[in-house]
């Protein structure tokens, strides 16, 4: 290590100007009430061309006398903490760190100063860029010391821990305060959340309320990024980009290498044009990977690890996402998570039932637990066709028993408020049916067929409740026309004596007490409609499955006027069929499942979560 072109570690102390008494003396004569000496150490500390030298000389002479650095030198202690101690020698870094492992041990009171010391390093240092009377400034994203700065900021976090037993009650309240505010870029959001996480990795006991606070951040940018926002903005961007004649990939500087040139063209490729969207993808990426890397260790799968993960983050998804309407992104955390072991799906499965079929619960919640359900038995590609007939074999007998018990009562008519529960499970196997009934029937249809006529569909459909008055009419078509060609039931006389008439809703997203058929009353929200995010839908796409329309079932109002050459685009079984509202967090307007943008191919996923560049 050289300091000024000179070996450090075999010199004697550098000659270094200075002014005023010993730090022993100085604190001495400010407690006498002499502060001129005081106030010229605190000068002195915050010269910007401060030497190394200079400052593990101080520091040694601080460690010296930390008994004495009462709550009265908090002004002073300040000063000492910020150091520029991230870029220095690492001898400065081992003097810094032996200083602040003396401190909180002889002073506790400085505990959450020394907290807020570490975490503020968390995002990329600021730069001042001004553009005539506009401050632009930002981070620096460059700087190619963050990874050194990063794990520096996490060994004084875990020195301090070590110390000081009670770290975790003090740093969550600091690690919440300091959480960058949405609007702030990408890379200073990715740098904060990738931090959080490593948190994890020493103060285990932090993690749920870690996950928590990272996924309440990211439910705010997911439903102010509605999905047919993202999607104009980015079919906007496309053919503005085709219009100007530009290739999509074009990079900012020419490299040399080729292999510098697919990084970077793979890199723009995965830019989304939404800045919301953007900064969402950057962190369910991060996300995303960490979920990985807690998984897997050396290729091996961790089965108590993953376990325990799952419990955090379902807690999280109780908690916060379950009870959120219209989160298009965030939900798919579990999704990839359920994806590693078929154990932790079923998991899901059985935990959603649990609360679909549990009295004690909010209606609202019950309704979201049937909309999961049937939208991972839907989409995820990952479950066997056995788990989607032993969810079917729960939810069908469900059915049933609740029609027998309303049809001798007084309630057997059609009412959302009353019936919310049943109808969001009738379309939850509505939709499971027309996605996977190819799976069910193939090998051996006759088999296939006697398993769904066992459901008694029929008695479904034509019970006095009449949940095909209620469905989303795209899922209510596919419905029909499937169950018509295999002759499980026949659904098109009650639509069309639905379609004459009109449904009484209560306390409707659209207002009023009247809506028409083709709204969406029960305010459907599908979770796992597809997924529209690219760098980190490189993770999810494999596991996907997408519609797939059949050719022969002959459904003419689900046939749409789609612009030529988009067809193979397009993922628009229920597109356009479901009304666009504002949304936000805690509330149930409605949503729907619209385009997927498929990527042209499915890259590997991101670099190892602990080996992560910045």
């Amino acid at each position: 290590m050289e300091v000024d072109g000179r070996e450090f570690l075999s010199t004697p102390p550098m000659k270094t100007v200075r002014f005023g008494d010993s730090v022993a003396n100085t604190l001495a004569k400010f407690k006498k009430g002499d502060t001129r000496d005081y106030e010229l150490l605190k000068h002195q500390l915050s010269e910007p061309d401060i030497k190394d030298g200079q400052i593990i000389n101080w520091l040694q002479e601080f460690r010296g006398c930390v008994t004495q650095l009462s709550k009265d030198h908090e002004q002073l202690i300040y000063v000492v903490l910020r150091l520029p101690w991230l870029g220095r020698s690492q001898a400065v870094v081992d003097e810094y760190l032996s200083f602040l492992s003396s401190l909180v041990s002889a002073q506790t009171v400085y505990l959450r100063t020394c907290l807020r010391m570490a975490v503020s390093h968390f995002t990329p240092g600021r730069i001042q860029i001004q553009e005539g009377d506009v401050n632009i400034s930002d981070s620096d994203d460059d700087d190619e010391n963050l990874p050194r700065n990063f794990d520096r900021c996490h060994q004084a976090l875990q020195i301090i821990a070590r110390y000081v037993p009670s770290t975790s009650r003090f740093l969550m309240p600091i690690l919440s305060e300091n959480f960058p505010f949405v609007q702030k870029s990408s890379r200073s959001l990715e740098c904060y959340v990738h931090n959080l996480l490593r948190v994890t990795l020493y103060i285990p006991s932090l993690r749920r309320e870690i996950l928590e606070l990272i996924v309440s951040k990211m439910l705010a940018l997911d439903v102010s990024a509605p999905r047919a926002e993202i999607e104009e903005v980015e079919e906007n961007a496309a053919i503005h980009q085709e219009a100007s004649g530009a290739p999509q990939d074009d990079c900012l500087f020419n490299m040399d290498e080729d292999e510098d040139t697919e990084v970077n063209t793979s890199t723009a490729e995965c830019v989304m044009a939404h800045p919301v969207a953007e900064r969402l993808d950057m962190l369910m990426a991060v996300l995303l990977t960490y979920i990985k890397d807690m998984c897997y260790v050396n290729g091996s799968l961790e089965l108590e690890r993953t376990k325990a993960l799952y419990r955090d983050l379902m807690y999280v998804f109780d908690k916060l996402v379950l009870p959120t309407h219209a989160s298009s992104h965030v939900q798919y955390s579990v999704f990839y998570l359920c994806s590693i072991r078929l154990g932790l799906a079923e998991a899901f499965l059985d935990h959603l039932w649990k609360l679909l079929q549990g009295p004690s619960q909010p209606p609202v919640v019950r309704q979201a637990a049937a909309g999961y359900i049937g939208s991972f038995l839907a989409r995820a590609k990952f479950l066997p066709v056995a788990t989607v007939k032993a969810c079917l074999d729960l939810l069908v007998p469900w059915l049933h028993l609740y029609i027998n018990s309303q049809d001798s009562g007084t309630r057997a008519f059609c009412d959302i408020t009353l019936h919310g529960p049943f109808y969001a499970t009738c379309q939850a196997v509505f939709y499971t049916i027309i996605f996977r009934h190819k799976a069910i029937l193939e090998g051996n249809l006759r088999k296939g067929l006697a398993y769904l006529q066992g459901f008694n569909l029929e008695r479904i459909v034509m019970c006095q409740l009449n949940p095909l008055k209620v469905c989303l009419p795209a899922i209510t078509n596919m419905f029909a026309a499937i169950t018509r060609k295999y002759q499980l039931v026949f659904c098109y006389t009650i639509i069309e004596r639905n379609n004459r008439s009109m449904l009484r809703v209560v306390r409707s997203s659209l207002g009023g007490d009247l809506v028409s058929m083709n709204t969406n009353p029960l305010d459907s929200f599908f979770p796992f409609d597809p997924y529209l995010l690219k760098r980190s839908g490189r993770m999810i796409v494999p596991l996907y499955q997408v519609w797939e329309e059949p050719s022969d079932c002959g459904v003419d109002t689900l046939k749409k006027e789609i612009k030529k050459g988009s067809v193979e685009d397009e993922d628009d079984f229920l597109h356009g069929e479901t009304p666009h509202m504002d949304t936000e967090m805690g509330v149930t307007p409605g949503s729907f499942e619209s385009h997927l943008r498929s990527p042209s191919s499915v890259g590997s996923p991101p670099i190892a979560f602990l080996q992560r560049p910045f």
